[in-house]
């Protein structure tokens, strides 16, 4: 399963609040939803997270394996 928990920590650590993300860079709140539900997100959404965060993907997401 890929998650998003690095986001998070990322976020807080640039000081990017989820509400500057929609009104100072024009980010979807829809796709702000789909990352706090672990859903699928293309990779042009990591893309953008990564130019406005100046980060890494690593900084983003991260797999964990499902446990069976």
């Amino acid at each position: 399963m890929i998650t998003y928990t690095p986001l998070w920590e990322t976020m807080k650590d640039r000081g990017v609040s989820q509400y500057k993300l929609i009104k100072e860079f024009n980010f979807s709140a829809g796709q702000l939803s789909r990352l706090r539900k672990n859903a699928y997100v293309s990779t042009h959404t990591v893309e953008v997270l990564c130019k406005i965060l100046d980060c890494d993907v690593s900084d983003i997401m991260r797999y964990e394996k499902d446990s069976i």
